[in-house]
């Protein structure tokens, strides 16, 4: 599956999009196997998912198809 990242997280995973090798899998499980393969990911206070356009919830099932984003953290001023 495509990830979009964005943000810090575009220059954690060094790049606009990572492929990830994932079938049916929970949000929750994308998580743990991004901060697995880039630990600086860990770093970041939090980060959400977004699938499809919209925030995800951590049980929520991510299929193959599915336009999924890491969304970093957002300060404002």
């Amino acid at each position: 599956m495509k990830v979009l990242a964005f943000g810090i997280a575009k220059e954690i995973v060094g790049g606009t999009s990572i492929d990830v090798n994932a079938g049916h899998i929970t949000v929750e499980e994308l998580k743990t196997q991004l901060e697995g393969q880039f630990p600086r990911l860990k770093q970041l206070t939090t980060f959400m998912i977004a699938v499809n356009g919209e925030y995800a919830t951590t049980g929520q099932i991510v299929k193959q198809a599915d336009e999924v984003a890491i969304i970093p953290p957002v300060s404002g001023g």
